[in-house]
């Protein structure tokens, strides 16, 4: 990535010819991991919206392009499972979580889940975040190259153990500290060369290891949160179990173990996104801060909704940066996407990241813009798959509003306490082996607010 004059712009270009191995098997993996977006471009360019290519040991078919996206995405003859897909590069250590769920069973789950997420749990999950945030974020120290991706992955874990668990109080001493741990292990497996657990210094063994005890620790929890439920999602989720009838003990801790990751990562992909634009765009920063410090410490889940600016900022981000660049599926039947065949059992690479970058779709893609999204001009609606990442059809993702009012609550309490900058010419190494992120912690110069601000 090269950034150029325009503080709010940068270009990607195609870049350095791809990293090629004398081992064919890594060819593909190489190149994606030095850089996924040149990747696609260059595919598309090259081959098309549907190709093939060899990644991680195997060969997959890739969909580029809104319109491969939205054939496989709303899956409307079902040749695509979830299942089958990411349980090529996650199934053991998210094994059941309800994005690896496919079809009635998928359904049946997904209408059970989402009793976790009605709008008055939503209500209260905000009552609860909203001064977890404010506390965790005031007590940063400043500092001219604070490093913001590891100070919020540590707070939005302190987060999900009180508002998905309700606090951790059987937790051992440093256990906290082993669950992030677990997380970084298991979703880091996805683009494990040695796929196998049972070498235990590999990517898969650390995460088999670490998937052990995320389940211990969660069984641990689990009787307390059904005999006292409280406010938060894990009790929702055994309340609800138990309502129904249709999911049991193993079956809650499979989904806590993948609505923790989702949240947990995802969030802090998101805002850590948010910082570096805002900390390039001064007056974007300053329009949302306005907004923020209007609404106070402890947004009610309305008021978040209401913070304009900074919803128009968290889109355009999520379209520059994607915290999930790729979906993986696997055909379950013969099928053909564009007039491409695919056959059955192949595994399918679904690759929306371009998308956000197309200039078919989007003007000027490279430049942060948040207006693009704004009431009169809303260039997402150039095509119904232009812009998705939150993925699409069956499996968008459930906790989707849940994760924007834990990433607004979050930007705004940093909004109110300091204020901060990147250089122009800065522009972090990411790291791609999981979900991206900042290989350098991405260190920003954050300062106290300044008093014209606070009075």
């Amino acid at each position: 990535m090269s950034i150029i004059d325009d503080p709010r712009e940068r270009v990607y270009r195609p870049g350095p010819a791809p990293l090629r191995s004398r081992l064919p098997v890594l060819g593909g993996t190489l190149e994606y991991v030095h850089s996924p977006l040149a990747t696609m471009a260059r595919r598309y360019r090259d081959h098309g919206p549907v190709s093939e290519l060899s990644f991680l040991g195997a060969t997959w078919t890739a969909l580029i392009g809104p319109d491969a996206c939205q054939i496989a995405l709303q899956n409307a003859d079902k040749a695509f499972a979830n299942g089958p897909g990411w349980g090529y590069l996650v199934g053991p250590f998210f094994d059941r979580g309800l994005m690896l769920l496919d079809f009635t069973e998928h359904h049946h789950y997904r209408h059970i889940m989402q009793e976790a997420f009605t709008r008055p749990r939503l209500e209260g999950y905000a009552r609860r975040l909203a001064p977890l945030v404010e506390k965790g974020i005031s007590d940063w120290t400043p500092d001219r190259a604070f490093e913001i991706y590891p100070a919020l992955k540590a707070h939005t874990l302190d987060l999900a153990t009180e508002v998905f668990m309700g606090g951790a109080e059987y937790a051992r001493p440093g256990e906290i500290e082993q669950v992030n741990q677990a997380f970084v292990d298991c979703v880091q497996a996805a683009n494990g060369y040695v796929r196998s657990t049972a070498l235990p210094f590999t990517k898969w063994g650390r995460a088999a290891r670490g998937r052990r005890l995320l389940e211990e620790f969660l069984r641990r929890h689990l009787p307390a949160r059904r005999a006292n439920p409280g406010d938060d999602l894990f009790s929702a989720l055994c309340q609800v179990a138990d309502a129904s009838g249709g999911i049991d003990d193993d079956d809650i801790i499979n989904q806590m173990i993948f609505l923790l990751m989702a949240a947990h990562d995802t969030t802090t992909s998101t805002v850590t996104s948010m910082v570096y634009e805002l900390g390039r765009d001064l007056e974007w920063q300053e329009r949302c801060r306005r907004q923020c410090l209007e609404l106070g410490p402890s947004p009610t889940l309305a008021e978040v909704e209401g913070l304009s600016d900074l919803d128009l900022v968290m889109k355009e981000t999520l379209r520059l940066h994607p915290p999930v660049p790729v979906l993986a599926r696997r055909a379950v039947k013969d099928t053909e996407v564009l007039g491409v065949k695919i056959p059955e059992g192949r595994l399918v690479s679904v690759m929306p990241l371009l998308s956000h970058h197309m200039p078919e779709y989007w003007t000027q893609p490279e430049i942060f813009d948040p207006e693009r999204f704004s009431a009169d001009r809303r260039e997402d609606k150039s095509h119904r798959y232009a812009w998705e990442p939150f993925g699409g059809g069956v499996h968008k993702c459930l906790g989707m509003i849940f994760a924007n009012l834990e990433s607004k609550l979050v930007l705004s309490a940093l909004l109110r306490h300091f204020e901060w900058s990147v250089p122009l010419d800065y522009a972090p190494p990411m790291k791609n082996d999981s979900l991206p992120y900042p290989g350098d912690g991405l260190p920003v110069s954050l300062r106290p607010l300044a008093p014209a601000h606070v009075g």
